[in-house]
């Protein structure tokens, strides 16, 4: 299976996504990079890695359907069959979604379908959760609504910031995109219903408490 990644800066998730592709046992090929923003730090990995990138700059085109045909042109040139977003700033439309569907993941910042959208991490510190987390999801027409693919989990801590708890986050996600890329790819889950369904029953209870028993 042939993968593309779109990002529009750090590319942090991109690189995990990268290390994990150079594994012998990975069952995909990350393909392709794509950009909306010219310079963006994330395309630095694609280079190191040897991977095609391109810009496909959003600000150079009238409207967004125009902005995705250029998208899914260079998708075609490359024989993508499956796209992750990670970091990837633009909404896009019902038409593309729909174009991909089963096709396109994402990665959001909270344990959906609590704390969609934007400011995520300000918005959990200011709830006062004490259980925070990461989502990989199918995208829909509908924002951060998908189905859900995987999630992972940590304990709010006493002095947490939205900056300290975006950035311990960020290692759960470095970690549980990759995983669900994999299953998705080697076809150990599939979209059934609106549900993603696993072949194999997880089997490990272990639960996240806090405060702690």
């Amino acid at each position: 299976m042939r993968i593309a990644v779109f990002i529009s800066g750090r590319g942090t998730n991109l690189k995990a996504l990268l290390d994990a592709a150079e594994k012998p046992s990975f069952p995909g090929e990350i393909a392709l990079v794509v950009s909306n923003r010219p310079g963006a730090p994330g395309l630095q990995f694609a280079t190191d890695a040897g991977v095609s990138h391109c810009v496909v700059d959003h600000s150079d085109f009238a409207t967004r359907e125009d902005f995705e045909a250029a998208l899914n042109d260079q998708l075609a040139l490359a024989k993508i069959d499956l796209i992750c977003l990670a970091g990837f700033m633009r909404i896009l439309t019902a038409g593309f979604v729909d174009g991909w569907k089963g096709r396109l993941m994402n990665i959001h910042p909270s344990l959906l379908p609590s704390f969609r959208g934007l400011n995520v991490h300000e918005r959990m510190i200011d709830a006062a959760v004490k259980i925070a987390g990461c989502t990989v999801h199918f995208v829909s027409s509908e924002m951060d609504a998908g189905p859900i693919i995987g999630q992972a989990a940590l304990p709010v801590l006493p002095d947490d910031t939205a900056e300290t708890l975006a950035a311990r986050l960020l290692v759960l996600e470095n970690k549980l995109y990759p995983e669900c890329l994999r299953v998705i790819v080697d076809k150990g889950a599939r979209l059934s219903g609106g549900v993603v369904q696993f072949d194999t029953p997880l089997t490990d209870d272990k639960a996240i408490f806090n405060p702690h028993p």
